[in-house]
């Protein structure tokens, strides 16, 4: 399936199915997730893929989550004290593995005949993503995003997914990056329990800044059920083109996840029709989810 073929459906309204976790599926089964296991452990991260392609989600996402050039730079005081103490050719390592993990992706389409699932490139901010106040300076990232979309241009992703965003300044920008490479651009934020955005925003003001950057479909991520309702609740009625939502189920416990029970696959599902209800047409799983979960949408949806 080509994306303007995607494209055409989301924009009937016809439910599309997003992967689950990655990252936490790799913590699932045995592995830390620190690594994204992309060298040490590629077959693992190809079954994951496999596996939710199978459970009938049409978008795969990449493994590179908080995976970029200032992810590792940030582990030093200064450029300088990189030179001395850090790997040789560390900063060339995020490019490496995105190219790596793109083709990953891809090969676990190829490997069970579903060229027809698209690869989304997860695309998370610059700083850490739960802390909007460690946001960078929007005048002075612009490069920055340009440079790693270039790298998921090259591997071959098809869309990118820019998630789990805390406010809307740095999504725009990274929005506006997208348009120059000329890939799709779909754009996450995640809410709070009061419905408005981690940095403070309100849902009013997610839907005017992407009125003016048009993504091809605004969704709410990373955030427990009830959170996620909260903001869907404020943001559907102001938002009348492709939403999505993808919720995580669990706790996270520093530096990896923690599995609960609070959401079952089918407990999850309830919440799925809810949102769906409410206007959510592209759907599937953030932390805490799996294959199960995603397949308990396909069935009930498809």
């Amino acid at each position: 399936m080509s994306y303007k073929e995607l494209k055409s459906r989301i924009d009937a309204q016809q439910v599309t199915f997003l992967d689950g976790g990655i990252g936490t599926e790799i913590l699932r089964r045995g592995y830390t997730w620190a690594s994204h296991q992309l060298k040490s452990e590629p077959e693992l991260n190809l079954e994951i893929h496999q596996d939710y392609i199978n459970a009938g989600a049409d978008v795969i996402t990449t493994n590179t989550f908080q995976l970029s050039k200032r992810s590792f730079r940030n582990h030093f005081a200064n450029d300088e004290h990189l030179a001395a103490i850090g790997a040789r050719g560390l900063l060339d390592r995020a490019g490496e593995l995105i190219h790596e993990s793109v083709a990953l992706a891809d090969k676990a389409r190829r490997s069970i005949n579903h060229n027809d699932t698209l690869i989304a490139a997860s695309i998370t901010t610059l700083e850490w993503c739960f802390r909007p106040d460690h946001s960078p300076d929007v005048e002075e990232i612009y490069d920055e995003y340009l440079e790693e979309l270039t790298d998921y241009a090259d591997a071959g992703a098809d869309i990118f997914l820019f998630e789990t965003f805390n406010s809307t300044p740095e999504a725009e920008v990274a929005i506006k990056a997208a348009k120059e490479i000329g890939i799709p651009a779909w754009v996450a934020f995640v809410p709070y329990q009061d419905g408005r955005l981690l940095g403070g925003q309100s849902m009013a003001e997610v839907a005017d800044a992407m009125a003016r950057n048009e993504p091809d479909v605004l969704l709410l991520n990373c955030a427990p059920p009830d959170h996620i309702t909260a903001g869907m609740e404020q943001l559907a009625p102001l938002w009348d083109k492709p939403l999505g939502v993808y919720a995580h189920v669990g706790k996270f416990n520093p530096p990896e996840w923690q599995f609960t029970d609070e959401y079952s696959a089918d407990q999850h599902l309830q919440e799925c029709k809810h949102w769906h209800d409410l206007g959510a047409t592209v759907i599937g799983g953030c932390c805490g989810t799996t294959p199960d979960y995603i397949k308990k949408l396909t069935e009930f949806f498809s």
